[in-house]
């Protein structure tokens, strides 16, 4: 092991929890980032996490950063008391752990030192590892989005969408429910899938056993490298941690219609208060209102 191997969950903040500038970072949202769980057993010295707010997908996490952790390396954990944060002492002290909590900037911030036989790790990492949905025997795993269920707005793009044909994109692909719903349509020459949460990306990969489909643990806001498309879908994200923020479907408007040729045509489908019917009508030279119900609102918009 070497002498300062460290490792990060989430983003820093350095005034809750300091962490190495070298450390690895473990966030299944972070480009670039490696797999908690290829990450062998007992070989770090130090982990901090910032903890989700899900309890399966946090107590999955707290359960793998205490694995990788060498006896008597050291776990810092932090969140806000509203998102997890009021649970992580009890959670930490379930696992066999002594807890040191303070707070700070309405965060609760633990620390612990791992004990050298942790309890109940196998259990939590199972509980939070990907499973197979019963009903339709598709991949998910704790902490994608919508993981156990059918989003709503998924469900509403799904009643409407056309059948497609030629090259297009699923923009935020989640586990591939709409790709396989696009792909059901022989006329769809490819499919890509562009997705930030690498778990999501590896379920959808066994979801979507299709020739047709490519895959790209990327972020829709950067230059995913599309061009030219026949067609965009997308149900886009307006969470950003934690709070809500139009600018996430703003922006994947604008890559959409950069990524699109003149004529291609997006579907997109969003909750029905958030306002993108001006950055549509920018973006594109037609746009028309689909279907609205439900707390949604489906749009066509063409180039």
């Amino acid at each position: 092991m070497s002498a300062n191997r460290t490792a990060l969950y989430g983003q820093a903040d350095h005034d809750l929890a300091p962490s190495a500038p070298d450390a690895i970072q473990l966030s299944p949202l972070m480009i670039g980032s490696s797999d908690i769980a290829a990450i062998e057993s007992e070989s770090l010295n130090a982990v901090t996490v910032r903890a989700p707010a899900g309890a399966i997908e946090r107590r999955f996490v707290l359960a793998q950063a205490l694995r990788t952790l060498a006896a008597g390396a050291r776990l810092t954990a932090f969140a806000p008391k509203d998102r997890g944060g009021l649970r992580l002492k009890k959670e930490l002290e379930a696992f066999g752990c002594e807890v040191g909590e303070s707070a700070r900037r309405h965060n609760r911030i633990c620390m612990v030192v791992r004990p050298a036989t942790p309890k109940g790790l196998d259990e939590a990492i199972a509980a939070g590892a990907p499973r197979q949905i019963a009903e339709n025997g598709l991949w998910t795993q704790p902490g994608v989005f919508s993981w156990d269920r059918l989003d709503a707005g998924t469900n509403a793009l799904l009643q409407v969408l056309p059948e497609f044909a030629g090259a297009g994109a699923d923009f935020g692909a989640g586990i591939g429910l709409l790709a396989l719903n696009v792909l059901a349509s022989k006329k769809v020459t490819k499919l890509t899938l562009v997705e930030l949460d690498r778990r999501a990306v590896e379920v959808s990969k066994r979801n979507v056993a299709d020739p047709r489909a490519a895959f790209v643990w990327g972020d829709v806001r950067g230059d995913a490298g599309l061009k030219d498309l026949d067609f965009v879908v997308s149900n886009p994200p307006f969470h950003d941690g934690g709070g809500e923020d139009k600018a996430l479907g703003q922006a994947f408007i604008r890559a959409a219609a950069d990524a699109l040729r003149k004529g291609g045509v997006l579907w997109m489908v969003a909750n029905r208060h958030l306002p993108y019917e001006a950055i549509l009508a920018e973006s594109f030279a037609k746009v028309r209102l689909v279907a609205e119900g439900d707390g949604y609102k489906v749009f066509e918009a063409r180039k």
